[in-house]
């Protein structure tokens, strides 16, 4: 088992990342806050993994509340399923909520646990290669609205993050590939070293490589543990790590929440941070070939669906949280593995972008 930290003072914890972890209930009990514990799963996840998880957890009164899949039911009407189970229950504020699943869970689930009686315990269990690497690490937790996503949330650290490396074995393709784009950005806004390995190892992540799968999740924990430590809110340099995500959630709003997985709208928002990049004399055509290579290899999109015409692209990317006074920001990159937060862009470049990569 590998230990990455997450360094907040107070509100410090642990990412627990190996193989097995789930039968290892001890590791979940000491950051277990009270006698009551509330699972929040989803209809795929819990016939894989509820019963293994509640074993360890027999000391406690447990419930459950197990959501539909899918990314379109990430909701306030949803979330209210969370609130009615623990009411039901009833739990007390000394409870613990424990987030069993993908990105999507893991969001409603800490979501839910910070407004419950203005706040109760959660632990994150993801299931999922992307959230294990991004979603339930930092705090952010959220829901979506139609009009954008992820713009009904709160800051909201876990108790620990649980990382079960066998988990990604029941994943399907789709999905382990979305994660993977993930993996890929920490690479291009902070770690040349890693998106050089990351060159050479591709195809090791994708055959499910336990070892390569590893070192992937801890390097990627590692560069989100360090940026999250140093600026909590987002208020600096945290928003580097929405590279690509400007465009992506464009294009998941613009779709219909589903329609397109995250990771994968992710990979079409860096191809095209990396070309607006290449336009402002940032990136090289050389450097520009090794991102669009490396997303090829992974199996990911790299053109926008061309359904969005530019105009309704320009509308949705105007509703984003790194909006200020009007003014758009992006997350572009100086470098591979260096980026940066700018507005300093012309916007007929940005247009030039969004019609060339569709």
């Amino acid at each position: 088992m590998i230990t990455v930290q997450v360094d907040l003072q107070e509100r410090s914890y642990p990412i627990y990342i190996g193989s097995g972890l789930l039968d290892q209930g001890h590791l979940l009990v000491k950051h277990i806050v009270g006698p009551e514990v509330m699972v929040v799963t989803n209809e795929t996840v819990a016939p894989l993994y509820l019963e293994t998880l509640l074993k360890g957890l027999k000391d406690y009164r447990c419930a459950q509340v197990i959501l539909p899949d899918g990314e379109q039911y990430k909701t306030l009407e949803v979330l209210g399923q969370i609130f009615d189970g623990l009411l039901k229950a009833p739990f007390s504020r000394r409870c613990t909520v424990i987030a069993l699943g993908g990105g999507v869970i893991g969001d409603m689930a800490g979501f839910a646990a910070a407004c419950y009686q203005r706040g109760v315990a959660y632990i994150q269990v993801p299931t999922t290669l992307l959230a294990q690497v991004d979603s339930s690490v930092g705090g952010k937790t959220a829901v979506n609205h139609p009009r954008g996503k992820n713009m009904i949330g709160a800051f909201y650290q876990p108790r620990c993050v649980l990382a079960d490396t066998d988990t990604l074995n029941t994943l399907d393709e789709r999905q382990l590939r979305a994660g993977v784009a993930e993996v890929i950005k920490y690479g291009l806004i902070r770690d040349a070293e890693f998106f050089a390995w990351l060159e050479e190892h591709i195809s090791e992540l994708l055959a499910r490589n336990p070892l390569a799968l590893a070192q992937a999740i801890e390097w990627s924990c590692h560069n989100k543990a360090e940026v999250v430590a140093a600026d909590e809110r987002e208020s600096g340099i945290r928003a580097i790590l929405n590279l690509g995500h400007t465009f992506g959630h464009a294009i998941e709003t613009g779709l219909g929440y589903g329609t397109w997985l995250h990771g994968e709208a992710v990979a079409v928002g860096m191809a095209m941070a990396a070309d607006l990049s290449r336009r402002l004399g940032w990136l090289s055509t050389p450097e520009v070939k090794r991102v669009l290579n490396l997303l090829e290899q992974a199996g990911l999109p790299r053109h926008a669906p061309r359904e969005i015409d530019k105009a309704r692209f320009m509308e949705l990317m105007a509703v984003d949280k790194k909006v200020i006074d009007g003014h758009l920001r992006l997350v572009l990159l100086k470098q591979l593995g260096q980026a940066t937060v700018t507005g300093d862009f012309r916007p007929e470049l940005l247009e030039a972008t969004i019609e060339d990569c569709r």
